[in-house]
C-alpha cells in the first residue's frame, strides 16, 4: 500500500520544481533579460525531471498512464493555487474552487472502475 504513495509524494516535490521554474522568476527574476531566466529555468526543471521520472516508473506498476496523468495535472493545480496565493501573493477567489470541482470530476471519471 505505501508503495502506491510513493510516486504521489514524488510528483508533489517534481511540481514544486516546476512550478517554481515556470512561475516563480516573474518575481525573482523580473529585471533580468530572458536568456539569463530560460537558463536558470532549465537548471530548476532539472531536478523537476528527477522526481517526474522515477514517479511515473513506480507508478506504471500500480495506475494506468490515464490516471498518473491526472494525478499530475491534479497535483499541479494544488501546488500552483498554494504558490500562487503564499509566494506570489494572489488573492484567492471563487475560480480556484470552480476549477478545483472540475479536475474533481475528472478524477472521479479516470478512477470509476477502481471504486
Amino acid at each position: 500500500m505505501l508503495q502506491k504513495v510513493y510516486p504521489i509524494l514524488l510528483l508533489c516535490v517534481s511540481n514544486m520544481f516546476m512550478t517554481y521554474a515556470w512561475y516563480g522568476h516573474l518575481k525573482d527574476l523580473a529585471g533580468k533579460p530572458v536568456i539569463i531566466v530560460v537558463l536558470l529555468s532549465w537548471c530548476v526543471a532539472f531536478f523537476e525531471y528527477c522526481f517526474q521520472v522515477p514517479a511515473n516508473r513506480l507508478g506504471f506498476r500500480f495506475y494506468s498512464l490515464g490516471q498518473l496523468k491526472i494525478m499530475q495535472e491534479v497535483i499541479s493545480m494544488g501546488i500552483f493555487a498554494l504558490f500562487s496565493i503564499l509566494y506570489m501573493k494572489d488573492k484567492p477567489n471563487l475560480d480556484f474552487l470552480w476549477a478545483a470541482l472540475c479536475m474533481l470530476g475528472a478524477v472521479f471519471f479516470m478512477f470509476r472502475s477502481h471504486l
